[in-house]
């Protein structure tokens, strides 16, 4: 019972004391000091808006085929007597070469045949001629008065037969044209500068007329279809109904052996209608000297190289470039204005390429665009600018080209839409 008592007693005499500490210490404590917040502003870097005429550069990919590809058929019969010695496969030809020739002897008979006949036409008119001056000169002799019928004067003056051996004559020179005809196309010639892309007759085999002899096609020029979509059509000059007067300068380009190799080429025309299926418009591109046999120092571009086409398009002027990072959902961006407050603002944008965004529409000369990227909910905040540089500065300098847009541009777009950029309108609306 005494320890009971005991416990008690000491308890009572320490909450004691930690009472009269507390107290102590609560009548002792300091003042309390009122101190005002300290506001600090967001430090954000800004881009001016500086307009600048762009030039769009559209994309597109084809294969390279010929101006123009011919198959040479034989027009004559006979056997194959000579063939030339670049008579090969991937030989080269130039316009008038001999490929080959088909033994003429028949038709060498047929022309001295058809030039008898026209030496024996021609002494055949030349005696009607003579048989009719006679005629003349007699029936001038028969006396005046005497009635004859215009038919018989003409039969008396061997009229017929005078005219009969003048058709003899043309019908023996037509013999004789196509008797000399006949033996020209024993000889088989290169219609046009050109590499030969097939061989289908040999040296010692007969051929008749309309035999297939070889393929061949023109190495002068070179075309490549490239398929623009409806959606770019706009950033070509489309040509007119005559084609392109001065068509726009083309970079093709593609590996060759690790390396990329470039060629120049422009558009030629466009074929006019689109593609049922794939709804592009097919434009072509004309290539000088793909074989690079008048410029040797250059890569040659052989037919059927499946190659990219960099397209230079139409000119659009008071474009701003600006990153692409700094656009959010609904298209708006961060401006500062006169007072240094965070302002929404929506642009339009021409097109994005690659890590840049070009706005048409929706910003002004001098006006300033929040490089960095900040909240939505810090719309009307005052904010203080680290650094200023002039949007054409960001793009490089130089002559602003706007890239083709890379399937991974397209594919990553959906991806910026998060959540809170998607109520970043709604905030902004509330807000205001």
């Amino acid at each position: 019972m005494a320890s009971i008592k005991k416990q008690t007693l000491v308890s009572a005499l320490l909450l004691g004391g930690a009472a009269t500490i507390a107290a102590i210490l609560f009548l002792n404590r300091p003042p309390a000091q009122m101190a005002e917040p300290e506001y600090r502003p967001v430090t954000i870097d800004v881009a001016v808006a500086v307009k600048e005429t762009i030039n769009v550069h559209v994309q597109a990919q084809g294969t390279v085929t010929p101006l123009r590809e011919t198959a040479l058929l034989s027009e004559v019969s006979g056997r194959i007597i000579e063939t030339a010695e670049n008579f090969l496969v991937g030989g080269f030809v130039s316009k008038g070469d001999v490929l080959m020739r088909i033994d003429p002897r028949d038709y060498q008979t047929d022309l001295l045949r058809a030039q008898a006949s026209v030496e024996s036409a021609e002494s055949n008119l030349a005696q009607e001629k003579g048989r009719a001056e006679v005629a003349l000169r007699e029936w001038q002799k028969l006396p005046a008065n005497a009635q004859r019928s215009q038919e018989a004067k003409d039969l008396y003056l061997r009229k017929p037969q005078l005219e009969q051996a003048e058709a003899q004559l043309l019908a023996a020179m037509a013999d004789l044209n196509t008797a000399r005809d006949r033996l020209e196309r024993t000889v088989i010639k290169a219609p046009y500068n050109a590499i030969i892309r097939s061989k289908d007759s040999e040296l010692g085999q007969f051929v008749g007329a309309g035999t297939r002899l070889a393929a061949v096609f023109s190495v002068d020029q070179a075309e490549v279809r490239l398929p623009i979509p409806q959606s770019k059509l706009d950033y070509l000059a489309l040509p007119g109904v005559s084609g392109y007067d001065d068509g726009a300068s083309i970079d093709l380009y593609t590996d060759v052996a690790g390396e990329v190799k470039h060629w120049p080429a422009r558009l030629h025309r466009t074929e006019g209608v689109f593609d049922e299926r794939s709804r592009v418009l097919y434009t072509v591109a004309r290539v000088d000297d793909p074989y690079a046999l008048n410029t040797p120092d250059r890569e040659p571009l052989r037919l059927g190289t499946f190659v990219n086409a960099d397209i230079s398009g139409r000119n659009f002027d008071d474009i701003v470039a600006l990153p692409r990072y700094i656009l959010r959902a609904g298209n708006l961006v961060w401006v500062i204005d006169e007072d240094n407050l965070l302002r929404n603002r929506r642009v339009e944008v021409l097109r994005t390429g690659g890590d840049t965004i070009y706005v048409g529409a929706g910003l002004d000369d001098g006006d300033r665009v929040s490089l960095t990227s900040l909240d939505a909910s810090l719309i009307g905040t005052k904010v203080e600018i680290n650094s200023s540089t002039d949007s054409d500065v960001l793009n490089g300098g130089g002559e602003p080209v706007i890239p083709e847009e890379t399937p991974e541009d397209v594919f990553e777009a959906p991806l910026e839409s998060t959540l809170e950029d998607t109520l970043e309108p709604i905030a902004a609306a509330v807000a205001e």
